[in-house]
């Protein structure tokens, strides 16, 4: 990298909402202490941003990614940091993802004026979420209330709520961390165990080109977390495998503890009246997948890729899904 390199700022594109802004934010810091260079946040406007539809009818996957990643092969910026949750599984050509950063709480949470337990909530309760993940899991726990189908920024979900519009709304406990803002609702953690949450949520994916400068990926691959990238792999392979057949609403959660995973994934019914679910242990065999090499997977032992095991893990999972019935929870025209 010649000298004129190091002095330019590391452009990094995200979204304008506060959200991306601040968990951007905390990715250009730690950038700034390994590479020693500034870390200047170019915001991008994606469809998401500007299309107000619901995202059960335009589809939440890719939609607030592409208008980034067009900007990134542009050479408008020089990374980019997502929400790895709102990620295709396919990675487009000449891109990789470089960092999946420590993740944060994985965990929902549901938000409330008086601190009523969701299950508790009394009939016709309005409780607002987008995610179709959400609402077939909210028909399932609380089938008394009423689901609304709402958009818009952490602060405008929870001032639904304050002004008495919503009796609740769920929002991920990474993004309220990340934001930091003052909450002054009743706050319900919903158990990973009865409430698995998105392929990915609570983690974040530093995204670049496959030609980027060795200096900047070798700074990238410091924030990288293996256990995370593990687990988060593991998750998308269900995904990656489920898209196949079944676009039905599903929840996968993954562990790395030692040398086995374990991974709890539930396909749901649109409406929430069934459900498929897997909550399985695989090992992580010494000698085909070992959690002390480099950040970004490549010291495997006898040159087995642990990424490439995690997927497979994922995909496996989802064939047994998919053998129990899983791509029958949607109807033909949601497949």
């Amino acid at each position: 990298m010649t000298t004129s390199n190091r002095q330019r700022p590391i452009r990094l594109g995200t979204r304008r909402s506060a959200l991306a802004q601040a968990q951007s934010g905390h990715v250009a810091t730690a950038l700034e202490k390994i590479s020693g260079r500034k870390v200047e946040l170019i915001p991008i406007v994606s469809e998401g941003d500007t299309n107000r539809a619901s995202l059960s009818e335009i589809g939440g996957m890719g939609i607030f990614a592409t208008r980034l990643r067009e900007a990134l092969l542009n050479g408008e910026c020089d990374i980019l940091v997502h929400s790895l949750k709102d990620l295709p599984t396919a990675e487009p050509d000449g891109l990789v993802i470089a960092a999946t950063p420590v993740r944060e709480d994985a965990r929902d949470v549901v938000l409330s004026r008086d601190g009523t337990p969701l299950h508790e909530l009394r009939p016709g309760a309005k409780v607002g979420t987008g995610s179709p993940r959400r609402i077939a899991q909210v028909r399932r726990h609380a089938p008394r209330a009423e689901v609304v189908d709402i958009r818009g920024n952490i602060g405008s979900r929870m001032g639904r709520v304050e002004s008495g519009e919503l009796d609740a709304v769920i929002l991920a406990a990474a993004g309220l961390s990340r934001i930091g803002s003052e909450v002054t609702l009743a706050r319900e953690e919903l158990d990973l165990a009865e409430w698995p949450t998105a392929p990915g949520q609570g983690s974040l994916a530093v995204e670049t080109t496959a030609d980027a400068p060795a200096e900047l990926l070798a700074a990238l691959a410091e924030l990288d977390d293996e256990a995370t990238r593990l687990a988060i792999t593991v998750e998308r392979g269900v995904l990656e495998g489920l898209e196949a057949g079944c676009q039905a609403p599903m929840a996968a959660h993954a562990v790395v503890t030692g040398e086995s995973v374990r991974v709890r994934t539930v396909v749901y019914a649109p409406e929430g009246e069934r459900r498929i679910g897997l909550d399985v242990t695989e090992p992580l065999r010494r000698g085909y997948i070992r959690l002390n090499g480099s950040g970004n997977g490549a010291d495997a032992a006898d040159g087995a890729d642990p990424n490439h095991a995690a997927r497979e893990i994922g995909l496996s999972v989802a064939r047994r899904l998919l053998d129990q019935g899983a791509a029958g929870l949607v109807s033909r025209e949601q497949s």
